[in-house]
């Protein structure tokens, strides 16, 4: 997948110039192949740190949790340190706490404000990103990490517009024909769907034939 080859090289020149390549990826059912096929990379995974970028407020090992599908695709089968991976801390009884603490551990690790390498981000058919939903409070936070409020039986924890501006590249990963029109939206900055409000200095976009069936126009 030439999503995986694309993160692989990234993390090489990162590594090459900084020491550290900090990836941070979404949840959903589109990167677990692309995550599958970077595992299967020869990186140096010591110099590795894997972020998320949003989580549901579950239990540990709970189906609905981005973790427990990002352990199956990708952290069992490469050498990641444990110390390296860090989940969000949605478990806490006090979730708001543990978002500032995820905010603190960011800054330890990718400056103030935090600088990640590489953002992965995956595409709702409402024009969701991350867990920034359509009308939620969370969309005009300017904290580092948020909560938002019940989306799909949930609440969530996600970085917010102002980290995920501050990355050195998106990665978005779109797959199937529901999501053709929206990534038109992307692309173009529309506002109208919190997708398109997501701003980098530098996106590059992976899609389907089914998803990129609009972007010729």
């Amino acid at each position: 997948m030439e999503a995986a080859l694309f993160v692989a090289e990234e993390a090489r020149r990162a590594i090459d110039a900084r020491g550290v390549f900090l990836l941070a990826v979404s949840g959903g059912t589109t990167p677990w192949k692309m995550l599958r096929e970077l595992a299967y990379e020869r990186l140096p995974w010591e110099a590795v740190h894997l972020f998320q970028v949003d989580e549901r407020l579950a239990p540990r090992g709970d189906a609905a949790r981005n973790l427990t599908h990002l352990e199956e695709s990708f952290l069992r089968h490469v050498s990641l340190p444990a110390d390296h991976v860090h989940a969000m801390p949605v478990e806490d009884a006090d979730v708001e706490e543990a978002a500032s603490r995820y905010a603190v551990l960011l800054a330890e690790l990718a400056g103030t404000p935090p600088v990640l390498d590489v953002v992965h981000l995956g595409l709702g058919t409402d024009g969701h990103t991350a867990s920034l939903v359509p009308g939620d409070a969370a969309l005009e936070s300017r904290a580092t990490v948020a909560l938002t409020g019940t989306y799909a039986g949930h609440r969530r924890m996600t970085l917010t517009f102002d980290t995920l501006a501050q990355a050195r590249c998106v990665l978005w990963l779109v797959t199937g024909a529901d999501k053709a029109e929206r990534l038109v939206q992307v692309v173009r900055q529309d506002s109208a769907i919190p997708a398109g409000r997501v701003a980098t200095g530098r996106a590059v976009v992976f899609a389907d034939r089914e998803a990129a069936e609009f972007l010729s126009a």
